[in-house]
């Protein structure tokens, strides 16, 4: 009994799927993961996934999607598996195609947000809703993380076979850190005692769009000096955004890189941002709320299905320079922050990862049912 994990890069099955993978496990399946990355594979194979290197691009026009199709094709010819679970729109939309001929297993797709929403460019539209709506034809089952994907998704099947689950699921942290720990932490990032910190965790790219926070740190930080900004990540945007810092002459900006400790780092968190052009449900900003620590996100699809404005934090429009600074500046007051902590923890609690568990659990097993032996 086999069963396939599916996603462009190998980092995208360690990041959420570990606890469905060991679900499987302990029913007995043999786990197979297709992507890429040298490092995620090498943690996969510690916990006993079979790899299998497929060279997906992200870039849905990219030549090197024909390779990974025909390495698809081969694959399912070579083994049989009870379910293929598929995730990032180039993988799923590859690896639905190769399987779709398949008269063995069942296909689900988790959608972690669709390119095409409201708001989105045209081009989204015209390139990602015809891919989506054709590989509907070759997917046994749906699910989607928001509300908005989930009435999309519904264009494009019936709603039976669709879901709407709360997102991967998210953990509270086992290791919690004493104050000296705390302490330490914030002197190896070279941070005052009397810091407040904000908290951006997401890959240096356009999409997350830290460009509309840095255009308002000045005065940001005018408000309040303690302010102090941990930029968490590493993408194609890393060099533009440390020059605009170094070029504008920003103080109280820290570039950390890609970091496992992220965890440990929202502990010494004081607020936690997101600012996102698009989003399917981010865990980031879960893992926070799980953290008892409020949020200034962007009225973003998935964004606004976590964070209630004035409620746990605050939801700001797009290029509202200053809805933005208004928003920092109340939370540089502590007992809004514990008040808007405390709601976000209540609000997680839907989201929390045994409860999402639970969903997928019998969404693979109706699916699990289905297959001939």
């Amino acid at each position: 009994m086999n069963i396939l994990f599916v996603a462009s890069v190998y980092r995208h099955i360690t990041a959420f799927h570990i606890p469905y993978i060991q679900y499987f496990q302990k029913k007995g399946y043999t786990v197979y993961a297709a992507g890429t990355g040298d490092e995620d594979k090498k943690n996969l194979e510690k916990i006993n996934v079979t790899c299998i290197d497929i060279p997906f691009s992200r870039s849905p026009l990219n030549s090197q999607n024909i390779a990974a199709y025909k390495q698809l094709q081969q694959l399912f010819l070579k083994e049989k598996f009870d379910l293929v679970h598929v995730h990032t729109p180039v993988a799923a939309l590859l690896t639905r195609a190769a399987f779709r001929k398949n008269k063995h297993g069942k296909m689900v797709y988790t959608a972690h947000g669709f390119h095409f929403f409201s708001g989105a460019p045209m081009l989204n539209w015209l390139m990602y809703y015809p891919a989506e709506k054709l590989a509907a034809k070759w997917t046994d089952h749906l699910i989607t993380i928001n509300e908005e994907d989930f009435k999309n998704a519904q264009k494009l099947l019936p709603k039976e076979k669709i879901s709407l689950v709360h997102g991967v699921g998210v953990e509270i942290a086992q290791h919690c850190l004493t104050d000296e720990e705390k302490q330490k932490l914030r002197a190896t990032l070279n941070l005052n005692n009397d810091a407040i910190i904000i908290a951006y965790i997401a890959e240096l790219n356009g999409n997350k769009n830290h460009q509309f926070l840095l255009r308002n740190w000045r005065k940001i930080k005018a408000t309040t000096p303690q302010f102090e900004l941990l930029i968490i990540g590493t993408g194609d945007k890393e060099q533009q955004l440390k020059t605009i810092v170094a070029n504008e002459q920003l103080e109280g900006i820290h570039f950390l890189g890609y970091r496992r400790d992220v965890p440990a780092l929202l502990q010494i968190s004081d607020v936690v941002t997101l600012l996102s052009y698009r989003e399917g449900l981010p865990k980031s900003i879960m893992e926070a709320m799980a953290e008892s620590i409020p949020c200034i996100v962007a009225n973003t699809r998935g964004l606004r299905d976590l964070v209630k404005s004035n409620d746990s934090g605050f939801v700001v429009n797009h290029s509202e320079d200053t809805e933005l600074v208004k928003a920092f500046s109340a939370l540089s007051e502590k007992p809004l922050r514990e008040k808007m902590g405390l709601r976000s923890k209540q609000l997680i609690e839907p989201f929390l990862l045994d409860n999402v568990i639970e969903e997928y659990t019998k969404i693979y097993s109706q699916l699990v049912k289905q297959v001939k032996r």
